[in-house]
C-alpha cells in the first residue's frame, strides 16, 4: 500500500502520517515542496521514532513521482465533492491513496482528469471547513486495510 501526501504543509500532521504508515507497513510518498524542512522537531516529535520502521520516498514534483513506479498503481485522490465515498471504492494493497496540501487539497485540474478516482470522505456540518489531513489519511487507509482483510496484521 502507498500513501502519497502531495504538498503537505503541516509538520505534525506529515509527522502522524508517517507514524500511520509505519504501523501499517505502508509506502509514504512526501511530494514537493514540503511547508518545512525534514528536520523540524514538530515533525520528528509527531512521528516520534516511527521514521526508522518507514518506507518513505521524496519526489521533488508530481511527475517525477508519477514516473517512479516501475507498474504503476492505481492512484485514488481522496478531497472534498469527490462523486464517489471513500467506502464505496474497491481497493487493493498495491494502490496509492494521494492527499492534498492542507490549504488548497489537490489541483482541480488532477480531480477533474481522473472523475472515476476522486473519492470524498463524508462531512455533515456545512461549518467544518474539513477533517485533518491525518484522520483522513487513517479513514480511508483503514478501509483499505479492512477490504483487504487486515492482511498481515500482527496480533
Amino acid at each position: 500500500m502507498h500513501v502519497a501526501l502531495f504538498e503537505p504543509e503541516i509538520p505534525p500532521n506529515t509527522g502522524n502520517v508517517a507514524r500511520l504508515c509505519a504501523a501499517t507497513h505502508t509506502c509514504l510518498h512526501l511530494i514537493e515542496p514540503l511547508g518545512f524542512k525534514l528536520d523540524d522537531t514538530r515533525l520528528k516529535r509527531a512521528a516520534m521514532d516511527y521514521w526508522r520502521h518507514l518506507e518513505w520516498h521524496r519526489w521533488p514534483n508530481w511527475e517525477t513521482f508519477l514516473h517512479s513506479f516501475p507498474s504503476a498503481p492505481k492512484l485514488w485522490f481522496i478531497e472534498s465533492g469527490g462523486p464517489r465515498l471513500y467506502t464505496q471504492a474497491r481497493f487493493t494493497l498495491q494502490d496509492c491513496l494521494v492527499f492534498g496540501r492542507e490549504t488548497a487539497g489537490l489541483p482541480k485540474k488532477l480531480l477533474k482528469e481522473n472523475p472515476d478516482r476522486w473519492l470524498r470522505i463524508p462531512m455533515f456540518n456545512p461549518k467544518a471547513r474539513s477533517l485533518n489531513l491525518s484522520n483522513c489519511v487513517a479513514l480511508v487507509l483503514f478501509e483499505v486495510l479492512r477490504q483487504t482483510g487486515f492482511e498481515g496484521e500482527v496480533c
